[in-house]
């Protein structure tokens, strides 16, 4: 499964960004005992590196975005295609890319963002395997051109506040569920001060329709996973115990550790 090219999208975004830049938070970062946070210009962390290990994800949370490695056959990893919608600081898009060695695209809305993770956050220049996008995470799961080609997609979408997710409703998350193949799965991250776990899942539910939808316990500082896949598929326990510890061999994830905390949802 590969992902095109070609950007429709990006050039009207590219133009849409220059009206809407004026409202995009400046982008700093900061450094405590061997780690790199980003910030969208608050003290909230929006990403993170361990400055001697790029290419690992250090936030735990960031972790079990992965997760969507459980619901794929071990050995039809290497043809999966993924897309992230919000690069933060690049943790997923760099594990996709350089770790797991698959085909991946990010959607970015601020410039800054991407500056600061080629900069200050060791995200590989885009190439064949890779694209960084400029664009409105809205407008691309409504547009036709990646419909149906993401196995895995992952959304992580805050401002500068992380009051709450920016991009949100049903709507959205049909647009989600469009860009998926069939049995392909998305991961997001719920968080915030002013976060309705409760509405978020719904939306995710009805944007959904028919899927498989499972959630992580929160992490302690408030991030709670939740997974939803494009499709009716049942595991047992046997099977997924045993793709969690290929996981945990091959890419050096916890994934048996996230049998303890990951349930269905019903």
């Amino acid at each position: 499964m590969s992902l095109s090219k070609s950007n429709p999208v990006q050039s009207r975004a590219s133009r849409a960004l220059q009206s809407a830049k004026p409202t995009l938070p400046d982008v700093n970062t900061s450094e405590f005992q061997g780690v790199r946070y980003l910030h969208l210009g608050s003290e909230w962390v929006q990403g993170s590196m361990i400055i001697k290990e790029p290419y690992e994800i250090h936030l735990e949370y960031v972790q079990r975005m992965m997760a969507w490695l459980l619901f794929f056959p071990s050995e039809s990893i290497p043809e999966l295609a993924t897309m992230q919608l919000g690069l933060g600081s690049g943790a997923i898009t760099k594990f996709c890319a350089k770790v797991l060695k698959l085909k991946t695209t990010t959607i970015e809305l601020n410039p800054q963002v991407v500056a600061a993770c080629r900069l200050w956050f060791k995200l590989p220049p885009d190439s064949d395997q890779l694209q960084v996008v400029l664009a409105d995470a809205q407008e691309v799961v409504a547009h036709e051109h990646w419909r149906g080609q993401v196995d895995a997609l992952q959304v992580d979408l805050y401002d500068s506040e992380a009051s709450a997710p920016v991009l949100d409703s049903p709507e959205f998350y049909d647009g989600c569920k469009s860009l998926l193949t069939p049995g392909g799965v998305m991961s997001v991250n719920l968080f915030g001060k002013n976060s309705q776990f409760d509405k978020s899942l719904e939306s995710i539910r009805r944007g959904f329709g028919e899927g498989r939808f499972w959630a992580f316990r929160p992490t302690k500082e408030g991030n709670t996973v939740v997974l939803a896949q494009r499709g009716e598929y049942s595991y047992t326990r046997e099977l997924l115990a045993e793709r969690a510890q290929f996981i945990e061999v091959k890419y050096g994830l916890p994934a048996e550790k996230w049998l303890k905390v990951l349930k269905p949802l019903d």
